[in-house]
C-alpha cells in the first residue's frame, strides 16, 4: 500500500513508522507494531480484549495454513472496508489496535542482556610475535 495513504490513515497515532516486512509492510506507533499489510490487505493488531469489537464488525481474522498442518490464527484482523471511507470508523478500530499493541508491549518478557562477559581475544602466532606480553617482574 502507498506509504502516504497509510500515514494519513494512521494519523491519529503518534510517531508512525512504516517498515518492510514479510514481503509487505509493518505499521508501527511509538515502536509498537499496530498493523501489517500483506498481499495488499491491511490487518490490525488485536488480542483477547479487542477481539469482540473486531468480530462485532465482522472483521476477518488472518489465518494461514501450511500443507499437512493445522490452521494458525494470527493476532490480526482485516481492516473494515468502511474504515477507508470514514475517518471516524478508521480511528475507532485503530485505537483498538493501538491498545492491543500497548498491552502486548507490557506483557513482553525483557530481553536477556549480557552479564559482564567479554569476548576472548584471539591471537595468532603472527599477532603474538608482534605484541609482546608485559613482564610480570616487579
Amino acid at each position: 500500500m502507498d506509504e502516504t495513504f497509510l500515514r494519513d490513515l494512521f494519523q491519529s497515532l503518534p510517531d508512525i513508522a512504516i517498515r518492510r516486512m514479510f514481503g509487505g509492510q509493518g505499521i508501527y506507533s511509538d515502536g509498537r507494531i499496530v498493523a501489517v499489510v500483506l498481499r495488499g490487505t491491511l490487518y490490525l493488531k488485536g488480542d483477547a480484549a479487542g477481539e469482540a469489537a473486531y468480530e462485532a464488525a465482522a472483521m476477518e481474522r488472518w489465518t494461514y495454513q501450511r500443507p499437512g498442518k493445522a490452521a494458525v490464527k494470527m493476532p490480526y484482523w482485516r481492516f473494515p472496508d468502511d474504515g477507508y471511507d470514514d475517518p471516524d470508523v478508521a480511528a475507532a478500530f485503530i485505537r483498538v489496535a493501538d491498545a492491543a499493541a500497548r498491552r502486548a508491549a507490557l506483557s513482553e518478557k525483557p530481553k536477556p542482556t549480557r552479564t559482564g562477559r567479554t569476548r576472548k581475544r584471539m591471537t595468532t602466532k603472527s599477532t603474538a610475535a608482534k605484541s609482546p606480553r608485559p613482564s610480570s617482574a616487579g
